[in-house]
C-alpha cells in the first residue's frame, strides 16, 4: 500500500482533531489555487463546459460547507439524514448552488468579490470548526465534516486541471507528475471472488455500497499504468490515422479531434514533434522535452481503448482493478494517473443514495469509471474502493491507463 492510500484509508475513520487540521489544510490549498487564477487571469477564464469561473468555485465551496454543516439541522444524523429540511434561507443559494444554478450563468451572476467572498469563508470555517469540537465522536457526526473535506479536495484537483488547460504555471512540487520505473512484469491473477461495495468502517460515497460478491476469471494485469515509453509506439506506428484500433465511438472524437487540430494530425493533447522529430509536451504554457518515464496522462477512454486493440490488449474492469489493487498492495502500483476501466458508472445492487443527491444518480449510466487516484489528487482522496466517473472524451483530466488480458 502506498502512503497516500494509507492517508485515504485513515481520513475515512479520522477523529474530530485530524478532520480540523485536514480542513485547513484543504482550505489553504484551494485559495493558493484560487490566487494562481487571480495572478494569472484576473480570475477570469474562457465559457467552457469544464471550467468554472475561479471566484464561483471559491464561493460554491464555502457554500457547500455551510449547507451541509452550519445550516444543516440534521447534520448528526449523517448519511440518514433528510436533505429536504428546511434551513434558514441564505442569499448565496441563488448564486452558489450546482443543482440549481445552470453551468452557463455561472459567468453572469453577480457575486462578491474576490476580498467579500474571502472574509465570508473564513467565517465560514471558523463556524465548520467549532461545529467539529462540539460534534459526537461518531461516524454518523461527523459524516458531513468529511463529505465537506472531501469535496473540497475534488474542488482543488479541478483546479489544477483548470491550470493545465489555461497553460498556468504550477510550482508547487505536490502536484507534480513523477517518473515511473521501466516497464516491470505484469501480474499473473488466480480465478477469484471479489466482494464489492463494502469499503469499511468510517465514510463512504453512496456509489462505493451495496455489497455482492463478483466472480473473476483467471487475468494478467499491469503493475503500473502505460508511461508515454509505452503509448508513444503506437502514435508512431500511425495509430491515429489507422482506424482499425478505435470504437464507432471513438473514430468520432478522433474526427472532431482532427477537424480542430487542422493542418496538424490528431495527436494526444498536450503533445507534439518537435522540428527536430523529438516530443515536446506544454506544461505551464511551456513547450518542455516529453520525458518518457512520465505516466501517459491527458488520455481519453477512446484513445485507451484504441491503444489496448493496437496492443492485443484490453482496459480492466472496475472489479479487477479493484480485486489486483486490494490482493497485491506491495506490486500493482497506483496513484500516478487516474485510471479509464472497461466498467460504465453504474449503481451497485440495493443503491440508496446519500442526501447529497447530485453527487451519483444522476450520472449513472453516461460515464465511465475511472479507478485509482493522480498526481493532483489530495492524498486524502487515495482509497482502493474510490469511483471517479467522467465521460469517455475527457482528456483534460489527469487521466491514462493500464491494460489487461485474459
Amino acid at each position: 500500500m502506498n502512503s497516500a492510500s494509507a492517508i485515504g484509508l485513515g481520513i475515512r475513520q479520522a477523529s474530530s482533531e485530524v478532520l480540523a487540521a485536514a480542513l485547513q489544510g484543504s482550505r489553504r490549498d484551494t485559495l493558493a489555487a484560487f490566487d494562481l487564477a487571480s495572478a494569472t487571469t484576473a480570475g477570469l477564464v474562457p465559457q467552457r463546459p469544464e471550467l468554472n469561473p475561479p471566484l464561483w468555485e471559491l464561493g460554491h465551496i464555502g457554500w457547500f460547507q455551510a449547507w451541509w454543516l452550519g445550516r444543516n439541522p440534521a447534520r448528526a444524523r449523517g448519511w440518514r439524514a433528510d436533505p429536504d429540511l428546511a434551513r434558514p434561507p441564505s442569499a448565496d443559494d441563488a448564486l452558489y448552488d450546482s443543482s440549481r444554478v445552470p453551468h452557463d450563468s455561472r459567468w453572469q451572476l453577480p457575486l462578491p468579490d474576490a476580498a467579500a467572498t474571502r472574509r465570508a469563508l473564513a467565517g465560514q470555517l471558523d463556524q465548520t470548526l467549532t461545529l467539529l469540537r462540539d460534534a459526537p465522536a461518531d461516524d454518523d457526526a461527523l459524516y458531513f465534516f468529511r463529505l465537506a473535506l472531501l469535496h473540497e479536495d475534488m474542488h482543488h484537483e479541478a483546479a489544477l486541471y483548470m491550470a493545465q488547460s489555461l497553460g498556468w504555471t504550477v510550482d508547487d512540487c505536490r502536484w507534480q507528475p513523477q517518473p515511473l520505473a521501466e516497464a516491470i512484469p505484469a501480474l499473473q491473477i488466480e480465478a477469484g471472488m471479489l466482494r464489492l461495495g463494502d469499503p469499511g468502517a468510517g465514510f463512504a460515497f453512496d456509489n462505493e455500497l451495496g455489497p455482492h460478491t463478483v466472480s473473476l476469471r483467471p487475468y494478467e494485469i499491469d503493475s503500473q499504468v502505460q508511461r508515454w515509453a509505452d503509448y508513444l509506439p503506437f502514435v508512431e506506428a500511425g495509430g491515429y490515422q489507422d482506424a482499425r484500433w478505435w470504437s464507432i465511438e471513438g473514430r468520432a472524437w478522433l474526427a472532431q479531434r482532427a477537424a480542430t487540430q487542422n493542418p496538424l494530425p490528431p495527436l494526444p493533447r498536450y503533445l507534439r514533434r518537435a522540428a527536430d522529430g523529438s516530443w515536446q509536451q506544454q506544461r505551464g504554457g511551456r513547450w518542455l522535452a516529453l520525458d518518457p518515464a512520465l505516466p501517459a496522462c491527458h488520455l481519453s477512454c477512446f484513445e485507451a481503448q484504441a491503444w489496448c486493440a493496437w496492443a492485443g490488449r484490453r482496459l480492466p474492469t472496475e472489479a479487477e482493478w479493484q480485486h489486483a489493487a486490494c490482493g497485491h498492495t506491495d506490486s500493482f502500483h497506483w496513484g500516478a494517473v487516474w485510471e479509464w476501466t472497461a466498467s460504465p458508472f453504474l449503481p451497485y445492487p440495493g443503491f440508496v443514495a446519500h442526501p447529497y443527491r447530485d453527487y451519483s444518480a444522476p450520472w449513472f449510466g453516461s460515464r465511465r469509471v475511472l479507478r485509482g487516484a493522480s498526481f493532483g489528487t489530495q492524498p486524502r482522496l487515495h482509497h482502493p474502493h474510490y469511483r471517479n466517473f467522467f465521460t469517455p472524451e475527457r482528456s483534460d483530466i489527469f487521466a491514462g491507463f493500464r491494460s489487461c488480458t485474459a
